[in-house]
């Protein structure tokens, strides 16, 4: 059951519409366009029957971050999940994993934290995506939005202390310094995100520190899965990640799989590896399950 819920809230008083150049999720087309053509013979598509699932606006302090949710259609109080997009925007993919997630009777929200910098749906440049938005977006505001994203979620039949959190790549890295901003978190789980700053990733006015950062401090416990063949993320890098969470008290993990390369879970990309996935997605269950995330 689709739900398009496009003004389930009023505007805030003073709401410069200007400020949120993304409206909608849906507006934009299925896939971006520098992920384009998409390996169609191993992508995987999750039905909605039996769930509420469509487009929800997040309110924010400064006006409305659009999201897509999906959930269960019977039932309430269900465990929540943020799950926090590639560079490539809240396209078909995200919402497919978020639709995964409910049919295992989670709400799931994946909210667009680029909304104020514009669509990313049209950019061909993987490079120009990470120059032109993510590397502004302010961890600050990613870091609220996501907070916002519970709120609502628990207004809306989600469970206020079941809450967990995943991402991809880009997401991956939010994931970590989430983990790091809200110490109430159940578990969160990071796919081959940065973990130290690059010569591609560097940190910067925006994005002044690391997920390595916060690594000992850290409390939600956290699992990496990463891959061995990823030439941006590198094995060093995620070890150095590794060395300093097991200073901390957090419980956190990352697994390396030898043979699978960045973007691995992803299957409409070429760079899907199905067993690593899998495997991955298990392990991924079992780890919100044994830190009371479901």
């Amino acid at each position: 059951m689709r739900e398009d819920i496009i003004n389930t809230f009023p505007e805030p008083t003073g709401f410069d519409r200007r400020e949120f150049l993304v409206r909608s999720i849906f507006a934009a087309g299925t896939f971006a366009a520098a992920v384009m053509p998409i390996a169609a013979q191993t992508r995987i598509v999750t039905d909605s029957k039996g769930l509420i699932e469509g487009e929800v606006k997040i309110p924010v302090k400064d006006g409305e971050v659009p999201a897509y949710r999906a959930m269960p259609e019977k039932g309430k109080d269900f465990p929540v999940v943020v799950v926090v997009h590639e560079i490539f925007g809240v396209h078909e993919w995200i919402q497919d994993v978020c639709r995964r997630f409910a049919k295992l009777g989670y709400m799931a929200i994946a909210p667009a934290l680029y909304a104020r910098l514009g669509d990313v749906h049209s950019i061909k440049d993987a490079g120009e995506l990470n120059r032109q938005i993510f590397s502004k977006i302010p961890d600050t505001e990613s870091m609220a939005d996501i907070d916002a994203a519970y709120t609502w979620a628990a207004k809306n039949k989600g469970s206020k202390k079941k809450i967990s959190i995943t991402g991809f790549c880009w997401g991956g890295r939010i994931v970590w310094m989430y983990a790091a901003h809200n110490p109430k978190l159940k578990a969160g789980a990071a796919w081959y995100g940065r973990v130290v700053p690059t010569d591609r990733s560097p940190v910067n006015e925006a994005q002044p520190k690391s997920p390595i950062d916060y690594a000992k401090e850290m409390k939600p416990p956290v699992i990496g899965f990463y891959g061995g063949l990823d030439k941006g993320i590198t094995v060093d890098g995620v070890q150095r990640m590794q060395d300093e969470l097991e200073k901390g008290k957090s419980g956190s993990e990352i697994i390396v799989f030898p043979n699978a390369n960045h973007g691995f879970h992803a299957d409409y990309r070429p760079s899907y590896n199905k067993q690593a996935s899998d495997e991955a997605w298990e392990k991924l269950l079992a780890w919100f399950k044994k830190h009371g995330a479901k």
